[in-house]
């Protein structure tokens, strides 16, 4: 899956080292990140070549073995070699372990950014110098990164398995039940309130499959499987704007596997295409 990159080692431990010229430097605005014409992520020389104050502030996110990754609060104009574009690129990237070191990086780089000034008094915040964390130094208020839950489930109907397919964004495949898990809830609340509000069924035998971490919605994806419990008819969620554009059961023998792998959604359909065996713990 997208996080699998050995043989290399993905380092996330706070570090307060200062920055080479080439080491990768990520700048995010908003949903983009800053690429070079080559489609790689930039490095520190690249960057200061341009605006030298981005480098000059560029703070230590992670490692991947030996290649830092760094970011920085200085928005750095396009230029003919260097521009914007979505983060989503650093999915389809190679080697696939710079696309998993810049899209955690971007992660962190969108956390930064979005606490700039701290939410119970307004003050500009400041970079903790021990650990990574952000403090406000007028009411001393420490902010962590947070992350997500997220529960995707595998409805399954004996030989068959339930895909379903949005009615938003430009993502088209096939995929699965799934939704962030909310106050209160358990994991497996969560699975069942989530079947019950997208597609009307009731779910049994709730199984722990395997998680996936996925920077592009800050996320922690847990992956369950469930049997469908009683009437298999689907009833599709058409409230909001989130609702499903299609819910259908596909056999084992039809299912024909729509991704390479790299997906949490992707890789659970293939253990139940391969019938890999899944513990019942709930």
């Amino acid at each position: 899956m997208f996080q699998d990159i050995g043989p290399y080692v993905f380092h996330n431990e706070y570090s307060s080292r200062k920055p080479e010229e080439d080491d990768i430097l990520i700048v995010q605005k908003g949903r983009d990140i800053l690429m070079n014409c080559g489609q790689t992520l930039p490095t520190v020389a690249q960057v200061r070549a341009v605006c030298s104050l981005a480098a000059e502030q560029a703070y230590y996110l992670l490692s991947i073995d030996e290649k830092h990754f760094f970011c920085t609060d200085v928005q750095v104009p396009e230029t003919e070699n260097l521009s914007y574009t979505s983060v989503m690129i650093l999915r389809e990237m190679n080697p696939g372990y710079m696309g998993f070191g810049g899209s955690v990086s971007w992660q962190l780089a969108s956390w930064y950014d979005l606490h700039r000034y701290c939410g119970r008094c307004g003050t500009k915040t400041e970079h903790s110098e021990r650990e990574r964390a952000i403090i406000c130094p007028k009411c001393g208020h420490t902010y962590y990164p947070r992350i997500s839950p997220v529960v995707i489930i595998a409805i399954v109907d004996g030989d068959r398995i339930l895909l379903t397919r949005y009615n938003r964004g430009g993502y088209r495949r096939h995929s699965l039940v799934a939704g962030f898990v909310e106050i209160g809830e358990t994991l497996e609340d969560a699975v069942r309130r989530e079947v019950m509000e997208e597609v009307g069924l009731h779910v049994k035998d709730i199984r722990y499959c395997e998680s996936q971490p996925w920077p592009f919605s800050s996320s922690l994806i847990a992956g369950f499987f469930a049997d469908v419990d009683g009437d298999p008819t689907v009833h599709l969620n058409t409230d909001g704007q989130d609702e499903l554009a299609e819910g259908v059961w596909v056999s084992r023998d039809e299912l024909v596997l729509e991704d390479s792998g790299m997906s949490l959604t992707w890789d659970m359909i293939r253990k139940f295409k391969e019938k890999h065996p899944i513990s019942t713990i709930a």
